[in-house]
């Protein structure tokens, strides 16, 4: 997905995959439906890319089975922002001595 896509563009392009993951598997919008507990118009909708709740797409990919694709969404943190921050940066040069060491001149 290109990052300079309207909202309306990556609704249609979520709804457009899946789409065809349902297609894919042989699935009717109707199964889907039913097995997510959301109104086939909602499904239609989501599809479409015209418009539909978090709580629509969350349960239609519950239905198609892709937890791993919506966990994908929001990758692991390893790291907190603050630590990160406070984290003691690394030294990039050698601080430079008032005398010379082992008899060399500056």
């Amino acid at each position: 997905m290109g990052l300079n896509l309207t909202t309306g563009e990556l609704e249609g392009k979520l709804g457009s995959q899946l789409r065809d993951v349902r297609l894919r598997r042989n699935l009717s919008q109707l199964a889907i439906a039913s097995a997510a507990g959301v109104a086939l118009g909602s499904l239609r909708s989501l599809e479409s890319g015209s418009g539909a709740t978090v709580a629509t797409l969350v349960r239609v990919v519950q239905a198609l089975d892709l937890l791993d694709w919506l966990s994908s969404l929001q990758p692991e943190v390893t790291i907190s922002p603050m630590q990160m921050i406070k984290a003691k940066q690394p030294r990039q040069r050698a601080r430079r001595t008032e005398e010379p060491v082992n008899g060399d001149k500056l």
